[in-house]
């Protein structure tokens, strides 16, 4: 299995569109031909799937209980397939653009089997947070 990690400062373009990071972009177009899928997080960014990676967590979200109706509304109901363009290119759509106040500037961010999108502000916010909040005790047999 492919993992994807790292972060790149990007810039969306007039259109809405982001380039996907050279060092991603290869890895994509072999293992799903730059076929992806973009959808929200309830924290508030967004997540990019490569397409095959989507179908088994869309499956997995369809299978929510009935007490999980609005988790689906927001993943699924937001979910948007996206193609990567000759340029390496996805559009980022007004509405999700607009769900996570991702407006010209971006952080992509490999998380393992997918991305995170995020607005610089709301990521730095986000990570401050949990750097206040201390160590969680899940974590606490874990060193580096």
């Amino acid at each position: 299995m492919i993992m994807f990690q790292g972060t790149s400062s990007l810039h969306l373009d007039a259109k809405g569109r982001v380039t996907v990071p050279s060092r991603h972009r290869d890895v994509l177009l072999a293992q799903c031909e730059g076929r992806l899928t973009l959808t929200r997080h309830p924290d508030g960014c967004l997540l990019l799937f490569p397409r095959g990676t989507w179908e088994i967590k869309r499956e997995e979200i369809r299978a929510f209980p009935i007490a999980a109706r609005d988790w689906q509304r927001i993943f699924l109901g937001s979910a948007e397939d996206v193609d990567m363009d000759a340029s390496g290119r996805i559009l980022v759509s007004p509405e999700l653009r607009q769900a996570s106040r991702i407006e010209r500037q971006l952080v992509f961010m490999g998380m393992g089997a997918h991305f995170e999108l995020w607005d610089p502000p709301s990521l730095h916010a986000r990570e401050q947070q949990a750097i206040d909040a201390g160590m969680p005790e899940a974590l606490s047999h874990f060193t580096l």
